[in-house]
């Protein structure tokens, strides 16, 4: 009678890349400030290239922002996802161009789209908390992820869009704010969605399937 078989285990290196919280811990490996510093950079940079990705609407364009943001907050992770938002708003504000159209300045306090890039960092803290809990990794999870965080700037710029018009002497009612606000971004926004909710279980995938390659 020959002894049974033992159940096959996972590699330690695969156990060490599912315990990873994010996709960028796997990239990049032991986290240091000087690798933290430079991932944070990346994600203003990234978010930065697509705001010039735009279809000019008054009083708010139509631009990659959204998808940027979820993908590098699910990327980083909360905490660094939530410091490259803030940091691209700071930086935008002081002046960088790394807005739509590479404009920046204080100037952009008062534009009627500034509520929806106040929104990034709240996108960024939601999108980044959940992402460490392993929401990116499975489909399911994941479109319902990117299909909440998808919403979550109108939440910030409908209300402020609307105070801004009202200063500039235009206001519009709770209609006609979502009207301009709300839904010419509804089509873009579900591509954006679905592109998220595409690409990041995609790229666990390859993860899992490389480790296993590798073990």
């Amino acid at each position: 009678m020959t002894a049974p078989r033992p159940l096959p285990r996972r590699s330690s290196s695969a156990a060490a890349v599912l315990a990873k919280p994010v996709l960028a811990d796997v990239l990049v490996g032991q986290r240091t400030l000087v690798k933290d510093v430079l991932l944070v950079a990346a994600g203003i940079a990234v978010v930065a290239a697509l705001a010039q990705v735009e279809v000019p609407m008054w009083p708010v364009p139509i631009t990659g922002q959204t998808l940027g943001v979820m993908l590098v907050a699910a990327t980083l992770g909360f905490r660094r996802g939530v410091a490259a938002m803030v940091g691209y708003l700071v930086l935008g504000v002081a002046g960088a161009p790394i807005f739509a159209t590479f404009t920046g300045g204080i100037a952009a306090i008062g534009k009627p789209s500034f509520g929806f890039i106040i929104g990034f960092v709240a996108t960024a803290a939601v999108v980044g908390w959940l992402a460490e809990r392993r929401w990116d990794r499975r489909p399911l999870l994941a479109v319902a992820l990117f299909g909440a965080a998808s919403l979550i700037p109108f939440a910030f710029g409908i209300p402020y869009m609307a105070a801004v018009l009202a200063a500039m002497g235009a206001p519009v009612d709770l209609a006609g704010a979502l009207a301009l606000g709300f839904l010419p971004f509804i089509v873009g926004g579900v591509v954006k969605w679905a592109l998220a909710a595409a690409l990041m279980p995609a790229a666990w995938a390859g993860v899992r399937a490389m480790d296993r390659r590798v073990g």
